[in-house]
This record gives C-alpha cells, sequence and structure tokens, in this order.
C-alpha cells in the first residue's frame, strides 16, 4: 500500500495530476484545495490508495488533516472516492468540522453531488466527527487514532487507553495502545 509519494509534476490539470518517481509516472487524484495549495514541481503528497475490482486509484493530499477527513467520509455507505473528493474540494478540514459540529444540511448540500438525503446521512453518520483531529497539533496522537479505529477499535475506547499512553511517537503509540486494548 502506497500511503507517501514524492516526485516531479508532469502533468496537472484541476483534479489530477500525473507524478514521475523514478521513472514511473503515476495519475494522482487531488482536490481543488489540494491543487491550489501546489507552487512547486517538486511535492511531496500523503496518499489514499483504493484498489477495486477494475481500478487502482491514488487520492494525494499535501495537508494530512484534508487526507484523515477524505479517509473518514469514505467509509460512509453511499459515498464513493469522486463525491470525498468533492467534499474536499468544497471545504477545509476545519471548515467541515463546523458543519458537521452545526448540523448544517445546507452546507453540506452545497457539495456537487450530495442531495438532501446524502447530506442528512453524512450529519448522522458523522455525528461523532469532532474538531480535535481538524485543529489539534499533535498528528501521532490523531493518526494512532485513525489506525486503531481501522482496525475495529471503538473510538471512545482508543480515547480511553490514549489517554494513559506515554509515548509521543506514532508506532510506538500504536503498539503501546494496542498493549492496553488487548
Amino acid at each position: 500500500m502506497i500511503v507517501a509519494i514524492e516526485g516531479e509534476i508532469i502533468k496537472k490539470d484541476p483534479t489530477f495530476l500525473y507524478l514521475k518517481t523514478y521513472g514511473i509516472t503515476r495519475k494522482i487524484h487531488i482536490s481543488l484545495n489540494c491543487n491550489s495549495k501546489i507552487d512547486k514541481n517538486n511535492i511531496s503528497l500523503y496518499i489514499t490508495q483504493i484498489i477495486k475490482e477494475e481500478s487502482n486509484n491514488l487520492y494525494g493530499f499535501i495537508d494530512i488533516q484534508e487526507k484523515l477527513m477524505f479517509d473518514k467520509v469514505i467509509k460512509i455507505n453511499g459515498v464513493g472516492p469522486s463525491i470525498a473528493m468533492a467534499i474536499c474540494s468544497t471545504f477545509t478540514p476545519s471548515d467541515f468540522a463546523k458543519a458537521i459540529a452545526s448540523n448544517d444540511i445546507s452546507s453540506i448540500k452545497m457539495v456537487p453531488g450530495i442531495g438532501p438525503k446524502s447530506a442528512k446521512r453524512i450529519l448522522v453518520e458523522l455525528s461523532d466527527f469532532s474538531l480535535d483531529f481538524a485543529t489539534s497539533e499533535n498528528t501521532s496522537y490523531n493518526e494512532t487514532l485513525q489506525a486503531l479505529e481501522s482496525l475495529g477499535f471503538k473510538k471512545d475506547k482508543i480515547i480511553k487507553v490514549l489517554t494513559g499512553c506515554v509515548s509521543t511517537e506514532t508506532s510506538s503509540l500504536i503498539k503501546e495502545a494496542l498493549k492496553k486494548l488487548s
């Protein structure tokens, strides 16, 4: 699985770019917000790789918070990568967290491809969506939280365990939390 990539931009469109790394050029889907932050030819991106029967797509993010938002939204039933990228293009992570926290259905409906039913589903599914991931400076904590959630642990249990952990690096924090969760 690819989690980050660095290389030279060969071609840049509003919603994707071609990135050349070690002689291989890859197509990477990006949001409009990410596109606006790209100001040089050589870049490093955080990657979410989605492998399906008919495709193997890479989604790139300059901002780790935007990647975490994409990863959270993509887990919602009925929200595919296209809709998730549209959300990332419409909202910054902090603006999205505010819209969810204030239950602002009209803001969510502004995203292309999201109607009233989908907007309500997103608000319900993300009702526990916290501002912590969008505003926290502690990326190790956030990365650990996301990793343990992806393993199937409940968020409230993870948060309780993480408050008692002393590690500061992501890998050691995950190990420490897994020992306490077992």
